[in-house]
């Protein structure tokens, strides 16, 4: 039985990764996006677990019902595969903005997960009918618990390091059901070979038999301490991300952590559960353990782990890294989590009688704090974090746990009154403790937002600096989906974006971002129509405000309070854009945009976050290119932002043979200030023409384009030559570096875990190299006559 729960919770998490991924394909991975497929997978375990018992008559085999559920999951996780597609077709039919696009994505998130859920829900409750509702079976009833929890350890980490960096996520679902056919047939062999004797008289009055008194207050308690567990899961996984980088095996890594916990605390709590006089004192004392240990993962998160002497440029080797993430994943979250592990079979134990139906006594105690967990992940991610923050959400949990004890230990009420003064006693050290951890609860470090996993070697680098020249912290925020910070140092503005600096007024950054706007707007003949992916600093957007002949910008942006802090600290820069007409904030992630758009633009500019950035992959994809060429209008002209530092040459390699393969004719231009290439900007066209100097320097002399031509200066590009030497090649010349690199794709979306590996090379200066060494001018698309083609020869050589 131990074997074959932890099978099943193993097939979990692997369904449980690849279907979040495969329906972000299609409903977006905003954070609403997200909460409502967490609500729909989360919601069909909790409504699973409570209808099984309800019915299923205990009168059959629950090792054969077991069985069926684990076949059914396999049926229904490779039907899910295939027909997401088709419900994506569906979807995009009647795809709409506001409540009803909200209403839809919640409807099609259901219709995809609550199927299969549901049997997974009922897992556990028809198990329990094998092992009885004796002080033995509960006990037992916990190590099968535990047992499903270390399953989905492995399963997580098999999915997350494994099944998903080297194949897809079909692989990854064949090897799921494949897990699931195989618990199926040992259940269906063990229920042919052990007979299962209950009578239909008896079940049915196990069935209906009340529950004890005081039960209900346990089952509060227990969806209680769901909800501070994943409300905790949130807030951690937002901090813990920012000091271990953001990549997937960051977030593998810490629900890892988290499961092990909780499968090593269900362990303890089974072996408890039996000796204990009293399980629902044990919960209640384990509340308040869970307040002591959320004040030290708050007091770890903010005074320990951002101060640690952890350099991840002291070893290329990711395995390395990740040991010492674990580390410190294991230091701050594993206390807390081992306690609401235990939580589970001692709730189970205080509302188990030897007569009742384990079945409907585990599926509630499930199904409570399932709910529990539905409303805390949703509460803390959309309401409560980017309402009053992660430190004020860290003193809630220390409160709601105390709260969550005293429900517990008020469920024991005859013991209480029984033994008045010590619990008086308890209730008010209890009180004075949470006071204390409460005020003791503090921000993390500002530089923790802004700099992340290199807070160590980069602070302490700075330090001399600093004393020059102090960074003032003008804007903090931690929104749904990130946190922000914008500061001033030395007269330069820097734009951080969850542990990245993704821009500042530095002339190296300045240049990049105005070259996202006027690359594709100069190869464009004449652009009315942009969308700009990310607004960020707002900088390439309003590169776009100088043109004319630009009727509307429309900038997808996943935070709403970027755009408006942006404006505040960066209005110089990015030209006010927020604040013109022509300007129009979709507050949504833009493939989910562009997917159900259709609208058409001259010019489209994608500037996501970095490649290695969990979610991301979605943006540099093959898919995700066709839908961007498709929403092109003639003539169109596509910009994609390539980073090429914190990449190897595999992922650099990867992302431009995904794009080449959408846009063979696609170019190549770099930010090569000063003779170095941090950044590229790679162009696409449907239908591709020669650059005419002659013709691009006229247009920029005329009146109506005086605006375009100063901010091009400001950068360094004084004339048409200067900014057209930027032309790093295109796809023709690098076929050889590109031929036979893997093709990101949708449905394996392997580039984020390539990424993720290579985010400690430093090989930039011989990736950009490599790339000019396959540079060759090319007539046929930069033309002209006279000194100015002369020029551009002379500044485009040959590399050796």
């Amino acid at each position: 039985m131990l074997l074959l729960l932890a099978g099943s919770g193993a097939a979990a998490l692997i369904y449980e990764i690849v279907w979040l991924q495969l329906l972000q394909l299609v409903i977006g991975s905003s954070a609403v996006s997200l909460g409502l497929l967490l609500a729909a997978y989360m919601g069909g375990l909790c409504l699973g677990s409570w209808a099984l018992p309800r019915y299923v008559s205990s009168k059959h085999h629950p090792l054969r019902v077991y069985g069926y559920l684990e076949a059914g999951i396999a049926v229904l996780g490779i039907a899910a595969l295939f027909g997401v597609p088709i419900v994506g077709k569906l979807y995009l039919a009647g795809a709409t903005q506001g409540t009803a696009g909200l209403l839809l994505r919640g409807l099609i998130a259901a219709i995809c997960l609550l199927p299969p859920t549901l049997l997974m829900g009922g897992s556990l409750p028809a198990i329990s009918r094998w092992v009885g509702g004796s002080p033995r079976g509960v006990s037992w009833l916990g190590y099968l618990y535990s047992a499903n929890i270390a399953g989905a350890v492995f399963g997580c980490l098999f999915a997350g390091f494994y099944l998903l960096r080297l194949y897809d996520m079909g692989t990854a679902t064949y090897a799921a059901a494949a897990i699931n056919i195989a618990v199926a047939l040992a259940s269906l062999a063990l229920a042919g070979r052990i007979p299962h004797s209950a009578t239909e008289d008896a079940a049915t009055s196990a069935e209906r038999r009340p529950l004890p008194q005081g039960a209900t207050l346990v089952y509060i308690a227990i969806g209680l301490s769901g909800l501070c567990a994943l409300g905790a899961e949130v807030v951690w996984t937002r901090l813990l991300s920012l000091l271990l980088g953001g990549t997937v095996y960051t977030f593998s890594i810490i629900l890892a952590v988290f499961l092990f916990g909780l499968w090593a605390g269900s362990s303890l709590g089974s072996a408890l559960a039996r000796r204990l006089a009293s399980p629902r004192i044990g919960l209640a004392a384990f509340q308040i353990g869970l307040a002591l240990s959320i004040g030290w993962t708050a007091y770890t998160l903010a005074n320990s782990l951002p101060f640690w002497p952890v350099d991840p440029w002291l070893s290329r080797d990711p395995w390395f890294n990740f040991e010492l993430d674990l580390a410190r994943c294991v230091w701050a979250i594993f206390p807390a989590t081992v306690l609401w592990g235990a939580s589970f079979p001692l709730a189970l134990a205080s509302v188990a009688t030897p007569d009742s139906d384990p079945a409907r006594v585990s599926g509630e105690v499930y199904a409570a704090n399932t709910l529990g967990s539905i409303i805390g992940s949703l509460a803390f991610s959309l309401f409560l974090i980017p309402g009053i923050g992660t430190r004020e959400s860290q003193k809630l949990l220390i409160g709601l746990s105390l709260l969550t004890a005293a429900v517990a230990a008020f469920s024991a009420k005859d013991l209480i009154a029984q033994r008045a003064p010590r619990f008086a006693i308890a209730a008010i050290a209890s009180l004075a403790l949470g006071a204390i951890l409460i005020s003791s609860v503090i921000d993390v470090p500002w530089q923790v937002i802004a700099y992340g996993r290199r807070i160590a070697p980069i602070v302490r680098a700075f330090d001399l600096f600093d004393q020059a020249h102090p960074t003032n912290v003008l804007f903090r925020g931690e929104g749904i989906n990130s946190s922000v910070l914008i500061a001033e140092r030395a007269g330069q503005r820097h734009f951080y974006v969850s542990g990245k600096a993704e821009a500042s007024t530095a002339i190296l950054d300045m240049r990049l971002e105005r070259m996202m706007g006027h690359v594709p707007a100069l190869l464009h003949p004449d652009p009315h129509s942009v969308l700009i992916v990310g607004f960020g600093a707002g900088v390439t957007a309003g590169s776009f405000v100088p043109y004319k002949g630009v009727q509307n910008i429309t900038i997808c942006e996943l935070e709403p309070f970027i755009p408006p802090a942006s404006t505040e600290y960066f209005g110089p820069q990015n030209n006010h854009v927020k604040n013109d007409p022509r300007t129009r904030i979709i507050y949504d992630d833009a493939r989910h945009y562009i997917f159900t758009t259709k609208d058409t633009y001259d010019v489209i500019t994608t500037d996501p976050i970095h490649p290695w950035v969990k979610g991301t992959s979605t943006l540099y994809s093959k898919q995700y290119y066709e839908l961007v060429k498709a929403h092109l209008k003639p003539g169109g002209v596509v910009a994609q932002w390539l980073p090429i530092y914190d990449s190897d040459p595999e992922t650099i390699k990867i992302e431009l043979a995904t794009f080449f393969d959408v846009f063979p004719q696609g170019t190549i231009w770099s930010n090569n200030y000063k003779g170095d290439g941090y950044d590229l900007v790679l162009i696409g066209q449907a239908s591709p023409g020669p650059i005419n100097v002659d013709q691009l320097q006229e247009r920029l002399d005329r009146p109506d384009y005086s605006a375009v031509s100063a901010s091009l200066k400001d950068v360094g590009f004084l004339s048409a030559v200067d900014f057209l030497a930027t032309y790093a090649g295109r796809a023709t010349d690098l076929k050889p570096l590109t031929t036979g690199a893997q093709i990101n794709e949708d449905m394996n979306q392997r580039l984020q875990y390539i990424a993720g590996l290579g985010l400690n090379s430093m090989a930039y200066k011989d990736i950009y190299q490599e790339i000019l060494r396959h540079r060759q001018f090319p007539p046929d698309l930069l033309t002209g006559s006279g000194g100015r083609i002369d020029a551009l020869r002379a500044m485009l050589p040959p590399t050796k």
